[in-house]
């Protein structure tokens, strides 16, 4: 299961984090994010211990949204030393994709 990010953890979780981390920026009302979270989910428990899975929901964490200017989503960052490093806008990515983006940035 991916981590729940808010304000208060993404500094620890994401930015201080020594292995890759896949941000999914979401809301509850967007159709295409409900479509990709259990994919989301599924890259988290296969990836345990090689990278991070995390979730921002944009309507309860607004400054995360705007610090890394969430215009649409959902939006995947991949995070390497506090850096992002990749993304993907929208829905139309595969779980296969997801994992190796990540582990590339190992």
């Amino acid at each position: 299961m991916a981590l729940n990010l808010t304000d208060a953890n993404f500094q620890s979780e994401v930015i201080d984090s020594t292995v890759p981390v896949l941000v999914d920026f979401w809301a509850e009302w967007c159709g295409p994010c409900k479509m990709i979270g259990p994919v989301i989910d599924q890259v988290s428990t296969e990836l345990d211990g090689q990278a991070k899975v995390g979730k921002v929901n944009v309507d309860e964490a607004r400054e995360l949204a705007v610090k890394y200017n969430v215009r649409s989503i959902p939006l995947l960052l991949f995070f390497m030393n506090g850096e992002v490093k990749d993304q993907i806008v929208g829905a139309s990515v595969t779980k296969e994709q997801l994992k190796a983006k990540l582990l590339a940035l190992a």
